[in-house]
């Protein structure tokens, strides 16, 4: 468990013996048996100190009742074709496992565009995925290898990263947000691939930013041949199989790419969705309308990134704005 000690452990526990009922219950999805494991990512998330941890905990508890988390999986994206715009303009997906057992996650930061559907679709679409992650693909991990999975691998593809991402800060703010506040340590590894000079750029003024905690779990890099290390080649994602194939042949290469609808992972997804509801309420139609969650003021460490971000983008933009005068009046 780290850094983390068993006494620290200890102690959280007995603060947490003494929570309401109604966070007893959510607290239970989300250890899923494992209450140890999910104290000690709390607490990694707060360097060791039990009462910090203990506070986020408990107010990410609170925050999953009053936003009736545990009932998110119960509410599908409807129609199929909204569903499948968001899939188009909001790329992640599951694309196979590591050697050791630990999901790949894929996402399309680059070719992301997040403008089919509104901001609250986007951030039910995020969070549907991390609770399906930890309500069913980690423990059917932890049962096929044998040992207890709580952690997955991310890995991040910067094609087609543009100055246009200043209009995503944002949305890609809350939703790191959400992920910092309520899924603590949940990725133990981020690999950046096809990185353009304006990642290089943003990452040389964000990295000093960031816990040294978080900058060991990044690693960019320029080929696929450390991924081939942890992983076989049919976990790769589909944009790291082929040299110089990035996120934007999503559209073109039917169930092999993870971001698609039709990709067995994104199926098999939104069919447990759809159970899920018919379940809860058998004999009501699924209602259109999004799954209003309450969006999070970022912490003021994402609020100074995405600053240190929109300002370097605009920097770049400012550049190449005046590049473009001077190549204009050289003609």
């Amino acid at each position: 468990m780290g850094i983390v000690s068993d006494e620290a452990i200890k102690q959280f526990q007995l603060l947490m013996d003494q929570i309401e009922e109604p966070l007893k219950k959510t607290f239970q999805n989300i250890h899923q048996g494992y209450p140890a494991h999910t104290l000690a990512r709390f607490l990694r998330a707060r360097e060791g100190n039990v009462a910090n941890a203990h506070k986020m905990l408990v107010d990410c508890l609170k925050w999953r009742v009053q936003n009736e988390i545990d009932n998110i999986l119960t509410k599908p994206i409807v129609p199929v074709d909204l569903y499948r715009a968001v899939r188009d303009s909001q790329l992640v997906g599951l694309s196979g496992y590591s050697k050791e057992g630990l999901p790949v996650m894929a996402v399309g930061v680059g070719r992301s565009t997040y403008d089919k559907a509104s901001v609250h679709y986007y951030v039910q679409s995020h969070i549907q995925i991390n609770e399906y992650r930890d309500c069913v693909i980690l423990p059917s991990a932890t049962k096929k290898y044998g040992r207890h999975i709580n952690t997955c691998i991310k890995i991040l593809d910067m094609t087609g990263l543009k100055l246009s991402a200043l209009n995503q800060i944002k949305l890609l703010t809350i939703i790191s947000s959400i992920d910092d506040l309520n899924y603590p340590e949940k990725t133990t590894t981020y690999y950046i691939v096809n990185a353009p000079y304006i990642f290089s750029a943003c990452w040389k003024v964000v990295k000093p930013l960031l816990h040294e905690r978080t900058r060991k779990k990044v690693q960019v890099l320029s080929g696929r041949d450390e991924l081939l290390k942890i992983m076989d080649y049919d976990s790769l994602p589909h944009f790291c199989r082929k040299e110089g194939s990035g996120s934007f042949r999503h559209s073109g290469e039917g169930v092999s790419d993870c971001f698609s609808l039709d990709h067995w992972f994104h199926q098999e997804l939104y069919n447990y969705i759809k159970e899920q509801a018919a379940l809860s309420k058998p004999t009501e139609p699924v209602k259109q309308g999004s799954f209003h969650v309450e969006l999070p003021e970022p912490p003021e460490s994402e609020a100074e990134i995405a600053k240190t971000i929109e300002n370097e983008l605009q920097k770049l933009g400012d550049i190449n704005g005046l590049r473009g005068v001077i190549e204009g009046s050289d003609r």
